[in-house]
């Protein structure tokens, strides 16, 4: 979706333009609409998944004073829908459009409180002469904006921006933190101008002003609750889960599922099939790829559930022809093959007649899953190097790293995430041509990610856990998974993805469980495990976390990377130092593999800054 707020008139071209531009995401349908005056207008481009015959967008009110578009679903819409109803309003569609439409005339932006799901949303109100815009309270569903001479732009990818008029330029201050913790900082991109807004935030344009502001955020108690008896917790847990699971099968289009070897996805497929029966599951197999290949306990799960398993195995060969368009996609670094992996899921749960897919993200973040969070809360990593080897160098830290002293300052520790991002930061910045990184000679990585947060509301009087567990859901899930690994991934191939784990009373329910339900004697996502024990293999249930990533580079995404970092126009950029690269490359090859594992994330790093820099024409 986009949205256009011009004093000086519509470009109707380049409205149309962002729409081609976002055709993928919306393969159904395409509508947009302009106001009398040519100073706002909306564009939809359509996946039709809940009233595919009547829910085209954008969608006016009877009387045209307000226009909304929406990406994403919401659920609880029919008592939402009964209670609008109550108060007088008239429906004429299922659609979940409409459902935001009655709710702001009725509540204004107090509507948000009530509305739960993935979403991200525009309303143009004509009697305020005001536009409002939204997203989910994880930022599920994407939504960029930015001021572009004299008009506000909105859009559901940079792509879209793009094509409404906004140059494509690398954002130096962004690029450089991205070198140093992998992402980019907080409501910000790495292309100049063009900003992300955050997960739980509404932005309102009026006349000119933009105003930004916050309507939910990740609060875990001071003091949680005791809870004295642990099964009844656990049959809690179930009921929610279950419940959330069971209304994200809700669709008029039939409903698949991503299925890895892990825990989370298989909960959720089980819960699914005790509601409905066997299901279609989707997993990827890695071959030849020792501690990456998760197809045969993804098979185990889907023999015991009596699931439908389409595999998608996937070489190395396919990973390097897959990544550009992937990098591409997700309009992001990558620092793994498995944003090419998600690629050739998607598009294999497309072909196969599916627009919309389940998944198991979330239950980490909400349930303490993580090795880096087992090290936070024992305040050492304890052998969990050893026994989580894919997790070294991005998840847990595997050498020096950059310093984080304003972090420890403020947090009283450093999370054990972001002294591995520090590690690869070191790695990354060795390799940065020294004019180029001379410019940023006062920057502080530590003071600038956490300057959007509100340490004292949020993070003070919490353990290091609970502080490092919602630094890395606001940084790394919002940022990077749910972006650049779901939605930007999904939808490239016109599938919906719907995350049962941060359905909204899922996760209330778990930000008050106390530390012990979900990390016991060692153990992550404890009370998940008990609540499906007897639905799942005996070793699911007892599995070790292992991180959706790609295998090891192998020699085709090798040549990717010599191709792309031996370009002539990317080393015009500047950003490297081509010697050291090369030097890197050479020695890549013949280094032992434990240390190339480490390599590997560095040099996909900048193979993709690369990728967007010749795949978007984008200027420095």
């Amino acid at each position: 979706m986009v949205a256009v707020v011009r004093d000086n008139g519509i470009d109707a071209q380049a409205l149309e333009s962002a729409l081609r531009a976002l055709a993928h995401r919306g393969p159904d349908g395409s509508g947009h609409w302009i106001a009398p005056d040519r100073r706002v207008a909306l564009g939809h481009t359509r996946l039709a998944v809940r009233d595919v015959a009547g829910g085209a967008q954008p969608i006016r009110s009877t009387d045209d004073r307000c226009v909304a578009v929406v990406n994403g679903e919401l659920y609880h819409s029919a008592e939402l829908r009964s209670e609008l109803r109550s108060r007088g309003h008239e429906f004429t569609t299922r659609g979940d459009s409409e459902l935001v439409l009655h709710a702001w005339r009725e509540w204004g932006p107090a509507m948000l409180p009530r509305l739960h799901g993935e979403f991200a949303l525009i309303v143009w109100d004509a009697r305020r002469r005001t536009l409002f815009a939204a997203r989910d309270r994880f930022g599920i569903k994407p939504l960029v904006w930015a001021r572009h001479a004299d008009a506000v732009l909105l859009a559901s990818r940079i792509a879209g921006l793009s094509a409404l008029g906004l140059p494509i330029a690398w954002n130096h201050d962004s690029l450089w933190q991205s070198t140093g913790l992998q992402y980019a900082p907080p409501g910000e991109t790495l292309f100049a101008g063009a900003h992300v807004l955050p997960a739980g935030h509404w932005l309102t344009v009026r006349d000119g002003a933009i105003d930004i502001r916050q309507y939910w955020d990740l609060d875990y108690p001071v003091d949680p609750a005791p809870i004295a008896d642990p099964a009844t917790a656990t049959r809690e847990f179930r009921s929610r889960l279950t419940t959330a699971v069971t209304e994200r099968l809700d669709a008029d289009v039939p409903v698949a599922f991503q299925l890895s070897g892990g825990l989370d996805s298989s909960a959720v497929l089980a819960a699914a099939t005790r509601h409905r029966g066997p299901q279609d599951a989707f997993t990827l197999s890695f071959a030849d790829a020792a501690g990456y290949d998760e197809h045969p306990l993804a098979a185990a799960t889907a023999d015991h559930l009596g699931a439908r398993l389409h595999t998608v195995a996937v070489t190395d060969r396919e990973l390097a022809e897959s990544f550009p368009a992937a990098v591409l996609h997700a309009e992001s670094t990558c620092v793994n093959t498995h944003a090419a992996a998600k690629l050739r899921l998607h598009a294999a749960v497309r072909a196969a007649g599916f627009k919309v897919a389940l998944t198991g993200e979330g239950a980490d973040e909400i349930l303490f899953g993580y090795p880096h969070l087992r090290a936070d809360l024992r305040g050492s990593l304890g052998g969990l190097t050893a026994t989580n080897t894919a997790s070294a160098g991005l998840m847990l830290p595997d050498g020096d790293g950059l310093p984080l002293d304003h972090v420890r300052r403020e947090l009283g520790f450093v999370p054990t995430w972001l002294a591995a991002k520090a590690s690869f930061g070191r790695r990354v910045r060795d390799l940065l041509h020294p004019e180029w990184s001379a410019r940023f000679a006062d920057h502080d990585i530590g003071r600038t990610v956490l300057a959007d947060f509100d340490i004292r509301a949020r993070l003070t009087g919490r353990g290091p856990v609970e502080q490092s567990s919602y630094l890395w859901t606001k940084l790394a899930l919002e940022g990077y998974i749910l972006r650049a690994l779901g939605d930007g991934l999904e939808m490239a191939n016109g599938v919906e993805g719907r995350l049962p784990f941060l359905d909204t009373a899922l996760v209330e329910h778990a930000l008050a469980l106390p530390t012990s339900f979900k990390i016991r004697d060692g153990v992550e996502k404890w009370i998940l495990r008990e609540a499906v024990r007897d639905l799942l293999p005996a070793d699911v249930v007892t599995g070790e976390k292992h991180p959706f990533l790609g295998p090891p580079i192998g020699p085709h995404m090798r040549e990717l990377a010599r191709s792309v970092l031996t370009d002539p126009s990317v080393r015009a950029l500047g950003f490297f130092d081509a010697a050291r690269i090369d030097d890197l490359l050479k020695r890549w090859e013949v280094t032992d593999i434990a240390y190339r594992k480490l390599l590997d994330p560095v040099i996909l790093f900048f193979t993709s800054v690369g990728i967007l820099h010749t795949g978007l024409g984008m200027t420095a």
